[in-house]
């Protein structure tokens, strides 16, 4: 007996009409479910040409159609994209149409992002051909969020979505205490957070998203009674603790419509050896093994060790620079050997190797306060003058 093929956690159909509040009109919109991909659980979506109060029925909707983008450089495509197949939970099925449109879309996103493209289209009909942005978002680098609020404005409350990116340590507290009316909270690290269970009090948080976050145990979990309205939740290479208490609290919630990926939990053993290691996102990286991660580890340690001590040695610049540049040969022959073998630094793994040698040497200038620019280039001079990849 063949096995069943899986099916949405909510259950749609090619044909159901979802209808969602849009943040961007300031009212409810539309779209059509047109296909289902239970291979990569995807669902296409056709976003509809309609905006008005909440809707009970297809009915409402009128004589519906789809949106024609024809805002900058399109030129009439229709709003049809393939999203992540759980139906968010701020969406709602009204009805069913026949199909408005029978063809797959090319097209590839995450979130439904219900309104969005309506919003864009009647701005430019009203002749605002202005380049958008998003007036509800922020992003943040650096150390802001961690600045005391005194002589501030008081908490953002203008701003919905967040993103705090190249931020050591974050105090979730403050960051509560800054925006309280978050509906999106993304935060790529390596940053280590402490009062992680203050995220609790986004009570109207729908999208988090963390990528090399730590600092949080099972306790800190986000919970289903304090944020009811979370509906998009994407965790990625953070504490395995807190990614198996995570995944037993939301599992149960994914047929309420909250999309959940977990992916690369880290145990304590892997974040004492890797938190530092600017090639970690090698880890679990499709077309690199765990063999060839290990060895390219090794070779970025024993590299990051030589150099530093060598830097340290007090020697002049003119001394110093054959060895850097002896190093960093040694560095682009060892990594020409790994592709060889595995044939897998492309354009971004090569970039990274480069950032690799340079936080090396951003490092050695934090502990000497000194400029080492010029070791930089010794470094990957070498490194370039005998590389393959």
């Amino acid at each position: 007996m063949a096995a069943l093929k899986a099916t949405p956690p909510r259950p749609i159909a090619p044909g159901d009409v979802v209808a969602a509040f849009s943040e961007h009109l300031g009212e409810w919109t539309a779209a059509q479910i047109t296909g289902l991909d239970p291979d990569h659980q995807l669902v296409g979506v056709l976003h509809l040409d309609w905006s008005g109060p909440e809707p009970m029925s297809v009915a409402e909707l009128g004589d519906v159609g789809p949106i024609s983008r024809t805002r900058g450089s399109f030129t009439g495509e229709l709003a049809h994209c393939h999203y992540e197949w759980v139906l968010p939970r701020s969406c709602k099925v009204i009805g069913t149409l026949p199909l408005l449109h029978d063809q797959p879309s090319n097209s590839y996103a995450f979130g439904w992002a219900m309104g969005l493209d309506l919003a864009l289209e009647r701005r430019r009909r009203r002749g605002d051909e202005s380049k958008w942005s998003d007036p509800w978002a922020k992003s943040i680098t650096g150390s802001g969020l961690n600045e005391p609020l005194a002589g501030q404005a008081g908490p953002h409350e203008e701003t919905r979505r967040l993103t705090v990116r190249a931020v050591e340590s974050l105090d979730c507290a403050r960051l509560v205490e800054r925006y309280p009316t978050l509906t999106g909270l993304t935060l790529i690290g390596p940053v280590t957070l402490s009062s992680a269970s203050s995220l609790n009090e986004l009570t109207s948080l729908k999208h988090f998203r963390l990528s090399d976050v730590f600092g949080m145990v099972g306790a800190d979990c986000l919970l289903p009674r304090l944020v009811p309205a979370l509906e998009w939740l994407d965790l990625v290479s953070v504490p395995a603790e807190y990614a198996t208490a995570m995944r037993r609290l939301w599992r149960p919630e994914e047929p309420q419509g909250v999309h959940l990926r977990i992916a690369k939990p880290r145990k304590p053993g892997w974040l004492a050896e890797n938190l530092n290691n600017p090639l970690r996102d090698w880890d679990g990286r499709e077309q690199i093994s765990a063999a060839i991660y290990k060895k390219a580890s090794a070779q970025y340690k024993a590299t990051r060790r030589a150099v530093l001590a060598v830097l340290a040695s007090g020697d002049a610049a003119d001394v110093l620079t054959p060895r850097l540049v002896e190093l960093g040969e040694q560095f682009g022959e060892a990594f020409n050997e790994l592709d060889e073998r595995a044939g897998f630094i492309e354009t971004v793994e090569r970039e990274e190797l480069y950032d690799a040698l340079g936080a090396i040497i951003i490092e050695a200038e934090a502990e000497s306060g000194a400029d080492l620019a010029w070791a930089g280039k010794d470094l990957t001079g070498g490194c370039e003058s005998v590389r393959d990849w």
